[in-house]
């Protein structure tokens, strides 16, 4: 509906006071407020992206807005997911969401899907919509939701953050190119962290979720030059933008049909081989580490493989930091190997996998380790409520 009927659409006199400095823009004008008081937006997602473009969506005028997520609000969220707040903690983030946006602007229609999307209910959620916004933070959504705009010909805005860079683009409209013109394949599973890993700049999300909603803003209004074709890149720490071009692979696979996207990504095979893994490697819990510290035995090495800056938040009495990067890398093997010379080796990060990554590799190369189900994040759970989670 991105040509609807505006002469069934009007602005009350308040909505055009509300609205006045849109109004008196050219570009947008009377009927450009209308359009976007007759558009509909669905967002998946309202986290780091989702938080500031549907704040501005709803602040714009959009008549309806969609908006689907299953997560509840942690105090971790609240760095970069400025729509929700503290009071919120352990709510609903769809809720919120609705709380704050008609808090903005009780002219909005708000649409609440509280469900993981995936391939047997996409296409019903999508189909009202004219225009779908990308905020997820998986390779698996992000490929379904682009196989359900291309088999539904919506345009989908796509923005996605790591650390302190963020890129953005308009995928499917007009003829141009989508999701999988820019990634035919999705990475190996693991080698990407995640923002919860990896972190990242609280702001930068803020960035990137204005341009998407600028770029949503624009398709409604039909605005000639969208990122459709261009892909843009944000560097906050270096404060750049760089800009590559996209364009449609001739030969790339047509999409018929929605298809397990778990599986396109490779997790249940990646899943499946992590058990296999953990099924060779010896695992302590933390209640049970703890009782080994409370012993006073002397018989054991705890090392902690996180970063650096991990460690200065919250670490494990007695434990010795060495980064997983210095493992990989086999700059700390000679040093392992010397702390290990007669001792038990026991390895932790934040919740287990990177520990367990660093044991496989000692394994190699000789060495046996017992990984710390659960990491520091079951320690301050469980053990000890003071250590810091983050």
């Amino acid at each position: 509906m991105l040509n609807p009927n505006l002469a069934a659409i009007e602005l009350s006199k308040e909505e055009v006071q509300r609205y006045s400095r849109h109004i008196i823009l050219p570009e947008v004008g009377l009927e450009g407020q209308k359009k976007l008081k007759a558009a509909s937006i669905l967002c998946i997602g309202t986290g780091g992206l989702g938080s500031p473009l549907l704040l501005y969506l709803a602040a714009a005028g959009i008549g309806r807005i969609g908006i689907v997520d299953f997560d509840i609000v942690d105090s971790s969220n609240l760095q970069r997911q400025i729509i929700h707040g503290t009071s919120w903690v352990g709510k609903p983030k769809i809720v919120s969401a609705k709380d704050r946006i008609l808090e903005i602007n009780p002219y909005c229609q708000v649409d609440l899907y509280e469900t993981r999307i995936s391939s047997e209910n996409a296409l019903d959620i999508l189909a009202p919509y004219d225009v779908v916004i990308d905020g997820t933070d998986n390779f698996p959504t992000r490929y379904l939701t682009n196989d359900a705009c291309v088999l539904l010909d919506k345009p989908n805005v796509y923005g996605s953050i790591f650390r302190f860079e963020g890129q953005a683009t308009v995928f499917n409209y007009q003829g141009g190119p989508n999701y999988r013109d820019l990634y035919p394949e999705p990475p190996p599973p693991g080698m990407v962290p995640s923002c919860a890993e990896g972190g990242v700049l609280g702001v930068l999300p803020g960035v990137i979720g204005t341009i998407q909603a600028t770029e949503a803003i624009k398709i409604i209004l039909g605005a000639p030059d969208t990122l459709s074709g261009r892909l843009l890149l944000y560097n906050a720490w270096e404060m750049k933008f760089r800009e590559l071009k996209l364009r449609p692979n001739p030969i790339r696979p047509v999409i018929e049909k929605l298809i397990d996207y778990e599986q396109f990504c490779g997790i249940p095979q990646a899943k499946a081989q992590e058990a296999a893994e953990q099924q060779k490697m010896t695992e302590i819990t933390v209640v049970e580490l703890k009782e080994l510290l409370d012993s006073n035995a002397n018989d054991y090495i705890l090392i902690d493989v996180r970063n650096p800056n991990e460690y200065q938040i919250a670490n494990i009495p007695n434990s010795v930091l060495i980064p997983l990067p210095d493992i990989e890398n086999g700059a700390a093997i000679p040093k392992i190997k010397e702390l290990v010379n007669g001792y038990r080796l026991i390895a932790h990060c934040k919740m287990g996998g990177r520990s367990a990554k660093a044991l496989a590799i000692l394994k190699e190369a000789g060495i046996e380790g017992i990984n710390v189900k659960g990491g520091i994040s079951a320690w301050s759970r469980e053990v000890d409520s003071s250590v810091p989670e983050y």
